[in-house]
């Protein structure tokens, strides 16, 4: 295994000051609003609750999008083992309120530690789990050597990495291929990815392109009785969505709905900030505008003059994606990289997104190809495409091709399922040939 100099002294700062600047970190979000003050105590790697019974398989996901993508695995996962747990760990506020919401039964979520060793040390020694599953790239050293030291297997799933985070550890590659060489297998999203993973040490027979684990996630879930209700408020009115949009990006998106309701004088648009605490932000730029519009966060109904529906709540994408047959995927009009478009295209969505898509870019060319994703670089040209599929028949082919494209990528859990499972028992059968030396 490569040695790192600069992973060295991390490990050894980790060990003497971490504590003390994980601390003051602490403090500083929890003043911000950015930590569960009830739950501090997980960040610190304290656990709130005792470890299950059996086998336990730990997931890390960073963040909402990360978590929400391995769902469906999760779900799979103690389907075919009804002997083991699942525990998830996140680092946010957002995605622990989501995980609440969806995690199935006997599965667990977590903060996850503040990478100081004290802490990463405590979390170990609770849960000591017996498969660790990294999602996507967020690697935190101090976590990752601990959980190697314990001869825990380790897993890279859903792997994907930008140009920009490439470029940022290559002037760390000593201490990203330390932690690249520690784990047993990488499943990666994209043949970019595995370029860049290989140049920074990460062994080429221990990595294969599968996809992304947002093509086999169940589709986003909804209260069925408020769709339908909203169903038939919305009945017989044109309407489009510009789904986690950001900031500078609502005001594009106003743009063109303002373009195109001079061929639709009745559009709706349904705007949903991708950060719901902007709410108020948005609702100042929808006034000063003149929009005439009603408010989700404010508990005010859909009124049959309203041009924009402000829907800032967290949780009811697919509820939205349901009533809406055209969707615009935000993040992609300014230059965030783009959010999942499978959540529109597996809920029968014709989809529409700006030229920033660098996060999905692979994803983004495929169901362009199938002609189930349409470019729009412009508010003018956006408003165009959401003219053009107003039309019913247009829209509907578009989701159709997007359902081709994401049925084409449905084995995606299913090949990762049989990693996991095929780990797990090689890790148990280790156990117990050294318990019955």
């Amino acid at each position: 295994m490569a040695r790192s100099i600069f992973l060295g002294l991390y490990l050894a700062w980790s060990a003497r000051g971490g504590r003390a600047f994980a601390e003051r970190k602490l403090r500083e979000r929890v003043a911000e609003g950015k930590e569960d003050a009830a739950r501090l105590n997980e960040r610190r790697g304290i656990a709130s609750q005792p470890r299950p019974d059996g086998p336990l398989i730990w997931f890390h996901a960073a963040s909402v999008g990360e978590s929400v993508a391995i769902l469906e695995l999760v779900r799979r996962v103690l389907e075919e083992r009804d002997d083991a747990h699942v525990l998830v760990t996140t680092g946010t506020v957002t995605s622990a309120e989501v995980m609440a919401d969806r995690l199935p039964a006997r599965a667990i979520h977590h903060y996850a530690p503040l990478d100081a060793k004290a802490f990463v040390t405590a979390f170990l020694d609770h849960w000591r789990p017996d498969l660790a599953i990294w999602t996507e790239s967020e690697l935190w050293p101090t976590l990752v050597v601990e959980t190697d030291a314990r001869g825990i297997p380790m897993l890279l799933l859903n792997a994907r990495m930008s140009k920009a985070s490439h470029d940022k550890w290559r002037f760390a590659k000593g201490v990203v291929r330390n932690l690249l060489e520690r784990f047993h297998m990488a499943l990666v999203q994209d043949e970019l990815t595995q370029s860049y993973l290989r140049r920074l040490g990460m062994p080429s027979d221990r990595m294969k392109v599968l996809g992304t684990l947002k093509e086999g996630a169940a589709a986003l879930p909804c209260d069925e009785d408020e769709r339908a209700e909203l169903a038939k408020v919305l009945a017989g009115r044109p309407v489009w969505l510009a789904a986690s949009t950001h900031d500078g990006e609502e005001k594009l998106v106003l743009k063109a709905h303002r373009m195109a309701m001079r061929a639709s004088p009745r559009l709706l648009l349904i705007l949903v900030p991708r950060h719901p605490e902007r709410g108020d932000e948005v609702a100042t730029l929808l006034q000063s505008d003149g929009w005439r519009f009603t408010r989700r966060a404010a508990d005010e109904g859909l009124s049959d003059d309203a041009q924009v529906y402000l829907a800032d709540t967290m949780g009811e994408m697919g509820l939205w994606y349901r009533l809406a047959p055209i969707s615009f995927v935000g993040g992609s009009l300014v230059a965030i990289g783009g959010h999942n478009p499978f959540e529109p295209a597996a809920l029968g969505s014709a989809i529409l997104h700006g030229p920033y898509v660098t996060n999905f870019v692979d994803i983004y060319q495929r169901l362009s190809e199938a002609n189930a994703a349409r470019l729009a670089p412009s508010p003018e040209k956006l408003a165009d495409h959401v003219v053009t599929l107003l039309s019913p028949e247009e829209a509907a082919g578009m989701a159709a091709s997007a359902w081709g494209v994401i049925s084409d990528g449905a084995d995606v859990t299913d090949r990762a399922l049989a990693l996991i499972m095929d780990t797990l028992d090689e890790a148990e059968m280790r156990t117990l040939r050294e318990g019955a030396a």
